[in-house]
């Protein structure tokens, strides 16, 4: 019992590490995140946050990863309504796009990229974060075909087409490039625009 309380303990105190991280990367953005910043955050020691996540890069990658897992319910949620194939993909839309210039998941994102050439690790959880967008994007535009609400179409790769898009608007989002592209709204429209071209109607 004392074993599984000290699990469960542990588990809280990554969870509150994980929930700060992402909150100070929201207010000050990631260059400003260090472990000494996040251990005064949380009223502890550096070498505390180190005991659970290893180093910065294994910290970054836990809350990217906590903060795509939440998304990944909303996801198979989505899938599971019982409401129009058009309707469940402007959903996907949304929930894929940044929400605006500090969106603290896609700063993580754009970080992520950065160093994944040089990390094999970071390389390989990138792949399997990107692969269950692309499943789920993949089984949802199937499943319109099969109702006859999409027309016939090469499904993999009209989901990596419309998918390599939303990786770039969501850039120019997070990073404020172009002035109004750094306002979501815009970037939606533009995402389901690309989305009626690349996909159609039955």
């Amino acid at each position: 019992m004392a074993g599984a309380a000290r699990r469960r303990d542990g588990h809280v105190a990554q969870e509150r590490m994980l929930e700060e991280a992402m909150a100070a990367i929201a207010e000050n953005g990631l260059a400003t995140l260090t472990m000494s910043a996040l251990a005064e955050r949380l009223g502890t020691s550096g070498g505390h946050i180190l005991y659970y996540f290893g180093s910065k890069d294994l910290l970054l990658m836990a809350a990217l990863r906590w903060s795509e897992d939440a998304l990944t319910e909303e996801r198979r949620a989505l899938l599971g309504r019982r409401i129009t194939a058009e309707r469940k993909l402007d959903r996907y839309l949304e929930l894929y796009l940044p929400s605006g210039p500090r969106d603290p998941r896609w700063m993580l994102w754009i970080e992520l990229w950065a160093r994944t050439p040089a990390n094999e690790a970071l390389r390989a959880a990138q792949e399997e974060m990107d692969l269950a967008w692309q499943q789920d994007l993949e089984a949802l535009l199937a499943k319109g075909v099969a109702q006859g609400r999409f027309p016939e179409l090469d499904v993999p790769a009209r989901a990596s087409e419309l998918l390599a898009l939303l990786d770039g608007l969501s850039t120019r989002v997070v990073l404020a490039q172009g002035g109004p592209s750094a306002d979501p709204r815009p970037a939606l429209e533009v995402a389901r625009a690309a989305a009626e071209r690349l996909i159609g109607r039955a």
